[in-house]
């Protein structure tokens, strides 16, 4: 059996024998480009400018977008304190008149002392009331000495002395009942229970707290906070302990915020110091708190890259100043080339020119080298 082989016989037709034109990558959201560039080794290489474009989903493929839109970021919880908690003023009465119940109730005492017979005889002659026949301790008599005794312990167990900067937030049973800001002798109901609060400008320097620049280098960071008690009632009944929660308000702001090294830019501490003051008056302000500025006082590298970061900075000062001499050298060496040249000194070719640039080179870095040392 012979086996034959079918040949395709080449086509001697110029319209098919000619080269085919490249292909394209394409498709209906991404602009035409040629094949043959993507793998191009021409040592100049022809730049093709492409418009960005987004691909969009083809229905029915299952192809995912190559590019996303950017999804926001989601805001930070603002901290919550009940609605109904705010200071309001406290109802109080001059001293006067818990002076004047705390008296009548004194007075009242001894006339029911005296009334009983109670009372020794000096005393009653020093008082100058006549004898009294001793009517003893009875029922009537036992409550007349309960009155008085209870009006003169409500009277003088009332007064309090407001001083300025000070502030007593009140509760009865668990309840918040008001704010005294008043100053001076006066009258407030002794079955309250007193909360002292300091309503002062404050200033609190704090512990060195971990922080970090921009780089991502670990710092320690003492700031000055100042701060005062705007709204009594959220600062003592809204959190357990507003110092500590003033104070772990700054730690977290230190930990977004970068802070730089002294030494650096001004205006980068400024935006750090306006960055930390208004991160920590957003989580103070509900809690009652009024903050003015958080301000780094002193920072430093954290002991375990400080030894590391040293040593960077000193070779970073002594690159600069080598730097910085060479540069001096060679402005020294060119203005004395120029001169010499530009005045007719000396006249030198190209060879000549150079061993003097080198010479002058050698003798002025010399000169300095002794001058720093």
């Amino acid at each position: 059996m012979t086996t034959t082989t079918s040949h395709t016989p080449e086509s001697d037709d110029p319209a098919e024998s000619a080269p085919r034109p490249a292909r394209l990558i394409q498709n209906e959201a991404t602009t035409e480009i040629p094949v043959h560039l993507l793998f191009r080794d021409d040592p100049n290489p022809v730049s093709v400018p492409l418009k960005p474009a987004v691909v969009g989903r083809r229905h029915g493929t299952g192809e995912q977008p190559r590019l996303h839109r950017p999804v926001p970021a989601k805001t930070r919880p603002v901290p919550e304190v009940d609605p109904a908690l705010a200071e309001r003023p406290a109802r109080v009465l001059p001293g006067v008149v818990g002076v004047l119940a705390g008296g009548t109730g004194v007075a009242g005492t001894l006339l029911t002392s005296w009334w009983a017979g109670a009372l020794p005889a000096p005393v009653v002659a020093e008082l100058g009331l006549p004898v009294s026949g001793g009517a003893g301790l009875g029922p009537v008599q036992w409550a007349a000495y309960a009155g008085a005794v209870s009006l003169g312990l409500f009277g003088f167990g009332g007064l309090a002395r407001g001083r300025t900067g000070r502030a007593w937030v009140l509760g009865l049973f668990g309840r918040y009942r008001g704010t005294v800001r008043r100053t001076g002798l006066m009258w407030v109901n002794p079955l309250l229970l007193r909360r002292r609060v300091d309503v002062r400008l404050r200033h609190w320097r704090s512990e060195p707290m971990p922080a970090a620049e921009g780089s991502g280098v670990a710092l320690r960071v003492v700031v000055l906070v100042v701060w005062r008690v705007r709204d009594t009632a959220r600062a003592t009944l809204g959190v357990e302990d507003h110092e500590t929660y003033l104070r772990e308000c700054v730690e977290a702001a230190l930990a977004r915020v970068p802070v730089e090294m002294p030494g650096g830019v001004r205006p980068s501490m400024d935006v750090a110091t306006d960055a930390l003051t208004r991160l920590v008056a957003a989580d103070a302000t509900p809690v009652g708190l009024e903050v003015f500025s958080v301000r780094p006082v002193r920072v430093e590298y954290a002991p375990e890259v400080a030894a590391a970061m040293h040593r960077r900075r000193i070779a970073a000062l002594d690159a600069q100043h080598r730097a910085s001499v060479l540069t001096s050298v060679v402005d020294s060496v060119e203005d004395t080339v120029t001169r010499l040249t530009m005045r007719g000194l000396v006249e030198l070719d190209d060879y000549e020119r150079k061993v003097l640039v080198k010479d002058l080179t050698v003798a002025f870095c010399s000169g300095r080298t002794e001058t720093s040392l």
